[in-house]
């Protein structure tokens, strides 16, 4: 069975910053890295667990899946995924603390 696929509004305003950011070089670069990213966070409707653990956090329930040199960092509940933020790679989780949602 499928579970649904929520993207929380601070993972949304990663997405819009990424977008603005890349966008003052390319918007054909902006375009194509979001496009990129919805169709990663729709894959993990079907496959939940296909994203690694995130190495920080230590916690089954929160994964990662890779989009060019960003994290999309996932929260699995039950019946959903939530989308809990896009953040580049080199940047440190320490401030996501608070995004996560308790089981």
């Amino acid at each position: 069975m499928a579970c649904s696929v929520v993207w929380s509004p601070e993972a949304l305003n990663d997405v819009d910053d990424i977008a603005s950011y890349i966008a003052r070089d390319s918007v054909f670069y902006a375009a194509a890295v979001v496009q990129k990213i919805l169709d990663t966070s729709r894959e993990l409707s079907d496959f939940p667990q296909i994203g690694r653990m995130v190495p920080e956090l230590s916690d089954e329930a929160i994964r990662e899946r890779f989009v060019y040199s960003y994290r999309l960092i996932y929260q699995i509940h039950d019946e959903e995924i939530l989308i809990v933020a896009i953040v580049h790679g080199k940047r440190l989780l320490d401030s996501l603390g608070d995004r996560f949602e308790e089981p």
